[in-house]
C-alpha cells in the first residue's frame, strides 16, 4: 500500500480526492490537512509515502508547505494541484523550484463533477505509482515500515548495453533535441544554466499544457545564458537558441540543414502526449538525418524511446540521464533498456558532455569551456 497525506483547504475537494484514491486497492489515504502548516505537522507525525498539495491556502500555502518540508530534510514525494492559469503555471513552477516531485492541473471546462474527478484519477494515480516505485514502498508488516520521509525511494537496476559511440557527422551535428517529462522542469533548467549558446539550435519537448510552456519559456530565459523561447510555427531554428514546445502541439522540424524552422500541429496525440517527444525526433530525422544529438531526460512513460531508435537508426546519437538523478526513471530508463543511448549520465554530466560532442563546431557561436 501507498500511504498517501491529502493536503487542501477544501473540504470538498479533500473529500473528493480521498475518495478516488482510496478507491484503489495499492493506495492508503492515512490523512488530511486543511493548510501547509498543517500538512508540514502531518508529514512529520504520519511518515506518508507521498502527498498531494494544493497550492492557494491559508496561513501557509503549498509552495511555503514543499520548503518546509525540504528543510526537514523530508524526501518524500510531493505532488501540486494547478490550475489552467497563467497565474497557476507560474505558482506550479515556483513551487517544482522549491522541491515538489510533479503537479497535476485541475480540470478546466469540464461538464460535471464525475468527469472532473475522473479527469484527475487519470493523472494522479498513474503519477503516484510512478514516484512511488514497488521497490519502494513498505512490506506492510505492523513494526517494520519504512517511509519515504525517511529515506528516497529505491529504484531496481535495468540492465544497460550501451552502444559504441558513433563519429560526429559529415558537416557536424545540425541540432540537439531534449525530451522530458516529470521532474523535467528543474532538470532543464540545470542543463542549460550549465550550457553555453551552443553552436546548433535545441529544441525541447517538455510534457506540460498550454501556459505553462511559455511561463517555462520565459522563467529559463532570465536564468540561462542562451535565449529561451516558446516555439511558435515558422519560426527558424537558429544557432544559440532554445525552442521549448507548447503545451498541447506538436512540434515537426521542417526544412534542411542550415534553414531549420518549426511546424506545430495538433495531430492526434502520441503516447498520450502532445508535444511528444518521438513526434520531434522523428521529424529532426527527417530534416537532417543522423546528424542531430538526442537527450532523454528524467520521466514518466516511454516518450521518446521509438524516435530515439529512428534517430540511432540514421545514425544519430542519444544521450540518457542515469536513474539516480532522476526523479522518475521511465523515459530515460527505456531508452537506455532498448540499449540505444551512448551513454547514461548523471544530469550534471550531460552539458559538459554536449559541449564535449560540439566543440569542432564552436565558430558559429562562441563556446566556453569546451574540454572537461
Amino acid at each position: 500500500m501507498i500511504k498517501v497525506l491529502v493536503v487542501d483547504d477544501s473540504v470538498v475537494i479533500r473529500r473528493l480526492v480521498s475518495d478516488l484514491l482510496a478507491a484503489d486497492p495499492e493506495i492508503e489515504v492515512v490523512g488530511t490537512a486543511v493548510n501547509g502548516r498543517a500538512g508540514v505537522e502531518k508529514v512529520a507525525a504520519l511518515e506518508p509515502d507521498l502527498v498531494t498539495m494544493d497550492i492557494e491556502m491559508p496561513e501557509v500555502d503549498g509552495i511555503e508547505a514543499v520548503r518546509r518540508i525540504r528543510a526537514t530534510g523530508s524526501k518524500v514525494p510531493v505532488i501540486m494541484f494547478s490550475t489552467l492559469t497563467e497565474r497557476g503555471a507560474a505558482a506550479t513552477l515556483d513551487a517544482l523550484a522549491a522541491g515538489a516531485s510533479d503537479y497535476v492541473a485541475k480540470p478546466a471546462n469540464v461538464g460535471s463533477v464525475g468527469r472532473s474527478m475522473e479527469q484527475v484519477r487519470d493523472a494522479l494515480i498513474p503519477r503516484i505509482k510512478s514516484l512511488v516505485p514497488q521497490a519502494a514502498r513498505p512490506e506492510g508488516r505492523p513494526g517494520t515500515r519504512t517511509s519515504a520521509r525517511q529515506a528516497a525511494p529505491t529504484r531496481e537496476a535495468r540492465p544497460i548495453a550501451l552502444r559504441p559511440p558513433r563519429p560526429t557527422p559529415a558537416g557536424g551535428h545540425r541540432l540537439v533535441l531534449v525530451g522530458s517529462s516529470t521532474g523535467g522542469p528543474e532538470a532543464l533548467g540545470t542543463l542549460l544554466a550549465a550550457l553555453p549558446p551552443l553552436p546548433v539550435p535545441v529544441v525541447v519537448v517538455q510534457h506540460m499544457p498550454p501556459l505553462f510552456t511559455r511561463q517555462l519559456a520565459a522563467r529559463l530565459d532570465r536564468n540561462v545564458a542562451a535565449r529561451v523561447v516558446e516555439a511558435e510555427h515558422g519560426q527558424p531554428l537558429l544557432p544559440g537558441t532554445v525552442a521549448i514546445a507548447p503545451g498541447d502541439h506538436h512540434l515537426h522540424v521542417t526544412g534542411r540543414p542550415g534553414r531549420l524552422a518549426v511546424r506545430l500541429s495538433q495531430e492526434p496525440p502520441e503516447n498520450y502526449c502532445r508535444p511528444a517527444v518521438d513526434v520531434l525526433l522523428r521529424s529532426a530525422v527527417e530534416a537532417v538525418g543522423g546528424a542531430a544529438l538526442g537527450v532523454v531526460l528524467t520521466g514518466m512513460g516511454q516518450d521518446g524511446c521509438r524516435g530515439a531508435q529512428v534517430l540511432v537508426d540514421a545514425g544519430g546519437s542519444v544521450l540518457a540521464q542515469d536513474q539516480a538523478t532522476s526523479v522518475v526513471w521511465g523515459m530515460p530508463g527505456a531508452v537506455a533498456g532498448a540499449g540505444l543511448a551512448e551513454q547514461v549520465l548523471p544530469l550534471a554530466d550531460i552539458a559538459p558532455e554536449l559541449v564535449r560532442r560540439l566543440a569542432p563546431q564552436r565558430t558559429a557561436v562562441p563556446v566556453a569551456g569546451a574540454s572537461r
